[in-house]
């Protein structure tokens, strides 16, 4: 297991539709935050894609992670065969072996189990092919379908991101999520939270905190995907609440980060 960052770490930093910072934080400045921080790992998510560098710029990314010894992975998000066909070649080329994705097709739809196993069946050969394994992420599919799904894959190149907060919207907690997911999970997105009742106690508010100062339980996840005999990269993620301006926001995001990455050393010692 290695310890890595995602651009969900800095996604207030990056710029999103509706908050734009004057200065995004590029592809490149996200890799060397890595190395100031020690890490191993950057996954590159949907939110700040590869495929959308400049090739001078992917070019000098791969350049430098190699130099920097700095791991590659690949964010996308689909099932349809042919995209999924380009991701692969992509991640292939920048000397990753991890496709991260979000299981559904069209404009955001979920597709049936059975239309999943189709659209990844056709895609079996590119994995093995390139060495890349395909992880899907929990979120809005149950995670006993996707255990289904998987079993009934039975592909080694096939398996989960597990997420520890996404599938709340389901609603389903991080221990059946992991409980369902945990031997399939080939990548981890540690993101911690706090779920708290509102003041009238009619309702709750789910909101990330940095990792070790929210209600994740760390070690009894990572005992749980150890006893199911794996290993998977550790990505920091971050649900950093709005502050009043997008200024304090991403002054808070990035302390969030420096706070979360001492904690996660704790536990994870590549």
């Amino acid at each position: 297991m290695k310890l890595g960052v995602g651009t969900y770490a800095y996604m207030w930093s990056m710029g999103f539709a509706g908050a734009k910072p004057a200065k995004p934080l590029t592809a490149l400045e996200l890799l060397a935050k890595a190395r100031k921080l020690g890490v191993n790992v950057v996954q590159y998510g949907p939110n700040a894609p590869l495929d959308g560098l400049p090739e001078a710029e992917l070019e000098a990314l791969v350049h430098q992670a190699r130099e920097w010894e700095i791991e590659l992975e690949v964010g996308t998000r689909g099932l349809a065969a042919e995209h999924l066909r380009q991701q692969i070649a992509l991640t292939r080329r920048v000397g990753a072996t991890l496709l991260r994705t979000i299981p559904e097709v069209g404009n955001g739809r979920i597709p049936s189990m059975a239309e999943a196993a189709n659209l990844l069946k056709a895609v079996l050969p590119e994995l093995e092919s390139a060495g890349v394994k395909l992880a899907m992420e929990n979120g809005r599919i149950p995670s006993a379908e996707l255990r289904r799904l998987l079993n009934s894959l039975d592909s080694p190149w096939v398996g989960i991101t597990l997420d520890t907060v996404n599938s709340l919207a389901i609603p389903e907690g991080w221990e059946e999520v992991t409980r369902n997911l945990a031997p399939y999970t080939l990548c981890l997105h540690v993101k911690d939270f706090v779920v708290q009742r509102v003041w009238h106690m009619m309702g709750f508010t789910v909101e990330g905190r940095p990792a070790g100062q929210g209600q994740l339980d760390l070690a009894g996840l990572l005992e749980m995907l150890r006893a199911a005999g794996v290993s998977p990269n550790a990505i920091l993620e971050l649900w950093v609440p709005e502050q009043k301006t997008l200024e304090e926001t991403i002054s808070l995001e990035q302390t969030c980060v420096e706070q979360s990455i001492p904690y996660l050393r704790q536990y994870i010692h590549d």
